[in-house]
């Protein structure tokens, strides 16, 4: 026979369940923006591939300034993505994910108006800066979003499969 803390701590957790799934209106809104912020990141390093020789040419650059340009995306990316999924459970999940999209897209603008290597290697690591405040806390907002356990799997399945598609398609 079950305690009454135990049915009352059940029922409690059901209650929060609940306010959490109100709470989200549209959560598969929250799961298609969730998993875009996924590819865009993705799909940004694999156009800065494509582009290398462009830029080589237009902007004049030597091999270690193309390096460079790959290089601090992903140690600034590396660098920040764990303080940024601490930062947003500190400071809220929403505010920092929109923090992170709208420095990424402010550095995508930069990088396209860029007109030494200098500029361009600047704005690819304030790209990568708002790249680690993105796929981290994405995936905890999706988490919180489909509080139901089968939800949530389904979810997290899709930007599982979101994420494996961009990894698929830049090879």
């Amino acid at each position: 026979m079950p305690k009454p803390e135990n049915s009352s701590a059940i029922q409690a957790a059901k209650d929060v369940a609940v306010q959490s799934s109100q709470r989200f209106a549209a959560p598969n809104l929250i799961l298609a923006i969730c998993c875009m912020s996924v590819l865009i990141v993705g799909m940004d390093v694999t156009i800065v591939n494509v582009a290398l020789p462009a830029i080589q040419k237009d902007l004049h650059a030597r091999l270690a300034g193309l390096q460079w340009i790959l290089d601090a995306y992903t140690l600034v990316v590396a660098s920040f993505l764990m303080l940024a999924g601490s930062i947003s459970d500190r400071f809220g999940r929403r505010r920092i994910f929109q923090i992170g999209l709208s420095v990424f897209t402010v550095g995508s603008f930069l990088c396209s108006r860029a007109a030494t290597i200098e500029q361009l290697i600047t704005f690819r690591a304030l790209q990568g800066l708002g790249a680690s405040m993105l796929n981290p806390v994405a995936l905890s907002i999706i988490a919180n979003a489909f509080p139901a356990p089968s939800d949530r799997a389904r979810a997290v399945g899709m930007w599982g499969a979101v994420a494996g598609v961009r990894w698929a398609s830049a090879r």
